[in-house]
């Protein structure tokens, strides 16, 4: 175990240093921070002048340097707009897009474990067939389609759901603000959370199902079927098991993929989450926010993927965390 975690944290430290030095190496591209935020009416003089005291002339390699000497200590920097730390203003935005991504995350699990069960237990059955092509349609649409679909169906014509921002909220702690505790705020996570979920659920159901069909072909499961045991026991102690081992593998790496995946759904439903955020900070050329941005997102990946593999020894304790068997 303790080797493990060093090597996650050597692999972890790399993806850091990469990503902030493509985030650094793009930034240029972004725009000019400057010209956002003095407008056009200020002198080239006093432009110079406040890049010279933003240090926007230094050479990249003292800007980077600068940059790893305050992201070792937490800082990552001062956002151009909000004029507040970078971790600040991030922070203040984590919690949206984590309520985001989980409600996302129950509606996957709690549809796509069945659903694929059944398509595996059921292969030709109607119910099956018309799982696999609603899927097939999923897969297919954009998110942002289905979401503004969603508006239109439960929020415009029904009137049934709100279809923009986050609705009452509660203070938890600091600046920890949730609104699932609220029922105006559980009301507001219902459509993003459907929006953002009809990426991966059809992925999911899919796979389980592909995965689940395999497993009741292997030798084992016919043996088990020769010894007469149960038919619930066959398919949900023995091979739904099995099942959901290359299932969790996908399921963390996807998990992570979805805090990335927000931007469309945070900007269709006006959510005020990092995503939302981060196209802010792009249009603005708020390269500081924007570097910060990248940096937690791939820390997200890298803890997701951690807790992984120590969630896959746990379902199946005969692979060992370090590797092998």
């Amino acid at each position: 175990m303790i080797i493990f975690l060093l090597k996650r944290l050597l692999q972890a430290v790399v993806v850091m240093f990469i990503i902030s030095l493509i985030g650094f190496t793009i930034k240029d591209s972004l725009g000019d921070p400057v010209r956002e935020m003095v407008g056009e009416s200020v002198s080239e003089q006093e432009r110079e002048a406040l890049r010279e005291s933003l240090g926007l002339n230094d050479p990249f390699m003292v800007q980077y340097g600068r940059f790893l000497k305050g992201a070792v200590q937490g800082d990552l920097g001062q956002s151009y707009f909000y004029k507040k730390p970078v971790t600040e203003v991030i922070i203040a935005k984590l919690p949206a897009t984590l309520e985001l991504v989980f409600g996302a995350t129950l509606i996957i699990v709690f549809f796509s474990v069945p659903l694929g069960v059944y398509c595996a237990i059921k292969p030709r059955s109607w119910l099956t067939k018309c799982i696999m092509g609603v899927s097939i349609v999923g897969i297919s649409v954009p998110v942002f389609l289905t979401g503004i679909f969603l508006m239109f169906i439960f929020g415009v014509i029904l009137n049934y759901l709100p279809v923009f921002g986050r609705g009452e909220l509660i203070s938890m702690w600091g600046p920890w603000e949730t609104g699932l505790f609220t029922l105006d705020g559980l009301a507001h996570l219902i459509l993003p959370s459907i929006t953002l979920s009809s990426l991966m659920l059809p992925l999911f159901i899919r796979l389980i199902r592909s995965e689940m069909t395999e497993v009741l072909h292997s030798e084992y499961i016919k043996f088990a079927w020769a010894k007469g045991l149960d038919k619930y026991r066959i398919w949900f102690r023995l091979a739904l098991k099995n099942t959901m081992l290359p299932v969790v593998t996908v399921g963390g790496v996807q998990i992570g993929t979805m805090v990335a995946y927000t931007i469309l759904t945070e900007t269709v439903f006006q959510w005020p989450g990092m995503g939302f955020m981060f196209l802010e900070a792009i249009n603005r050329s708020d390269t500081p926010l924007i570097i910060g941005y990248l940096v937690v997102v791939g820390l997200i990946f890298v803890i997701t993927n951690t807790l992984v593999d120590l969630i896959y020894g746990f379902i199946d304790p005969t692979i060992k965390v370090a590797g092998g068997k």
